[in-house]
């Protein structure tokens, strides 16, 4: 069986959703008539496959969760939104008057957020953009981003390369899942078997798939408000306060310490 392509998957599902939002360059068409809807594939490494439509990447304002709303009125000073994809927040923060820049890793992505009108963006991972002599006030990790830590081996890397783009001060606005909830027994075995592995609970080991093409298999935790707390102990960030009105999904902020 031929093994799919590694390759820009999201860059090249957000185009063709994209495509499909506006009716703006090629659409993926079911037939070679009707525009099919763009599905972004997840797989676990336990063998888990789910899909979910990538339009809500583009969603606009009047789409979003409560809980994203609540974020925005958190926002201060300069903003570095850190997997900014095709711009969602970004976008809004910039028509607000804000100064934000959008960083991502995907090529793809990067140049929908430009055509959405984005202007400062970042192709580039955090710990090599945090050689630059760019500062920020606000880190945003939304629409689940906080999975960006990916475990506790990673997190005080992540969060030092945070440090150093940090202006005194600066706060992190993250949005997590707290994934013990379920009762699902697929998710509750999961979790068992991470922990049997040393792992967290939480800490996903996940590839995306879109088309031909796939990513690496890469770490993305979701954690607990505890869980997320221990990984802080250490580092310059200190958790100063949590929204959890719209379990299991919350709002944690972390301020750097002087």
């Amino acid at each position: 069986m031929a093994q799919p392509q590694i390759g820009d998957v999201f860059g090249e599902m957000i185009r063709d959703a994209y495509a499909v939002r506006t009716g703006i360059g090629p659409r993926p068409l079911a037939g070679g008539r009707v525009p099919r809807p763009v599905i972004e594939i997840i797989e676990r490494d336990d063998g888990l496959v789910n899909g979910a439509p990538a339009d809500h990447y583009l969603a606009e304002p009047a789409e979003w969760q409560p809980h994203d709303h609540r974020a925005l009125r958190l926002v201060r000073g300069a903003v570095l939104d850190i997997g900014a994809g095709a711009g969602r927040t970004a976008v809004e923060l910039q028509k607000r008057g804000m100064a934000v820049t959008g960083l991502d890793t995907s090529a793809g992505a990067i140049e929908v957020a430009r055509k959405r009108g984005l202007r400062d963006t970042v192709l580039n991972t955090v710990d090599a953009y945090a050689h630059s002599a760019s500062r920020y006030d606000t880190f945003l990790l939304l629409g689940n981003n906080l999975g960006l830590i990916e475990g506790p081996e990673r997190a005080p890397a992540f969060l030092a390369a945070l440090a150093e783009l940090a202006r005194p001060g600066a706060r992190i606005i993250a949005q997590g899942t707290d994934p013990y909830g379920t009762t699902d027994p697929v998710h509750v075995a999961y979790h068992q078997r991470n922990r049997d592995l040393g792992r967290l609970g939480g800490q996903l080991r996940l590839r995306l798939r879109y088309r031909l093409l796939a990513t690496e298999w890469f770490d993305y935790l979701n954690c607990s408000v505890a869980e997320l707390d221990g990984l802080l102990a250490g580092t310059r960030w200190r958790l100063k306060t949590v929204d959890a009105d719209d379990r299991p999904y919350y709002l944690a902020v972390m301020e750097l310490q002087p």
